[in-house]
């Protein structure tokens, strides 16, 4: 005879499988929003693009910090940054995530304001979050809502004026060169691609012989979109400096991010990549940010980042 299954047995087998399966995406949940989002590391990377006999520069890199109110450890974490010293502070957007987070935001990096520093915005320093499905962040690039209701405006002139009292350059659709170590630094930013707001600068120009005078060419934008990736590259940039993709936010361990939120491939979504065009190539490094949308304060296989970034002499 068959075995006989008993349909009560089979229900309560089901339903332990259920519960089981609800309890481990109550756990996945909690580590994330609990425990990852504020487990912050720093990754370090080094990019031989210095001139020749140039001593090792430091620079950091800070992008979605996301700052709203109450979050302690992230703030104090990033006060203690300054305790790396580094010769120059790039923050790459996305500082804000509430209406009332600018003068937080300012104390938390005021230390890191001792140093040199550049920045662009990105859109989350022009409009607040607003809540949205989760799901469909899975389905393609985040844009603003095209409702009757209008996205809520940040101080941003207020967080610019911060930085530019601090010290830090803004580069949005601007060139700036800054001489840092004895090296003159050629910087070129945009403003947020994400919302089609970036106008290019060029590189600064100054003296007749600054071509051949050692230097070095850094870009610099909030959205690593390909075109953005494409226009410095082909324009001779020695390394690009980019956030916005939260290195995937959510990530599956073993294979790495779901999304972009933009169109980089999302095997790109964070780290130091080189980007070849016209054959053209430029490192990249994307960071996978500091914080998270308030509206969405969860990150899982995705710890929050700082890019320590050692810069060293060309070979």
């Amino acid at each position: 005879m068959g075995t006989q299954h008993n349909p009560a047995s089979r229900l309560a087998t089901l339903g332990w499988a259920a519960g089981l399966a609800t309890a481990a995406g109550v756990g996945c949940v909690a580590y994330g929003t609990l425990i990852e989002r504020n487990w912050f590391t720093l990754r370090q990377e080094s990019v031989p693009i210095l001139p020749a006999g140039s001593k090792p520069f430091i620079v950091l890199h800070l992008s979605d910090i996301h700052l709203s109110l109450g979050q302690h450890k992230k703030s104090a974490w990033l006060r203690d940054l300054a305790q790396l010293k580094p010769d120059l502070v790039v923050n790459t957007g996305d500082n804000l995530s509430h209406p009332d987070s600018v003068p937080p935001l300012l104390a938390a990096l005021a230390p890191l304001m001792a140093f040199p520093g550049v920045f662009v915005p990105g859109s989350n320093d022009y409009f607040a979050p607003r809540f949205k499905n989760p799901l469909g962040y899975l389905t393609g690039p985040s844009k603003l809502p095209r409702d009757a209701k209008a996205p809520i405006p940040l101080d941003t002139q207020a967080l610019h004026a911060g930085f530019g009292q601090g010290g830090w350059v803004n580069l949005t659709n601007r060139a700036q060169s800054i001489p840092l170590n004895g090296i003159r630094f050629d910087f070129s930013g945009v403003d947020d691609p994400h919302l089609n707001r970036e106008r290019y600068a060029g590189w600064p120009r100054g003296s007749s012989n600054q071509d051949s005078a050692p230097h070095v060419r850094i870009a610099v934008a909030h959205a690593p979109y390909q075109r953005v990736l494409d226009h410095f590259t082909t324009e001779a940039a020695d390394l690009i400096l980019a956030g916005h993709t939260h290195g995937g936010q959510v990530c599956l361990p073993g294979y790495g991010a779901l999304v972009s939120n933009c169109d980089l491939p999302t095997w790109r979504a964070k780290g130091l990549h080189d980007w070849d065009t016209n054959g053209h190539t430029t490192p990249v490094n994307v960071s996978g940010g500091i914080g998270t949308s308030r509206m969405a304060p969860f990150r899982f296989a995705c710890r929050p980042e700082a890019v320590v970034l050692t810069l060293t002499a060309k070979p």
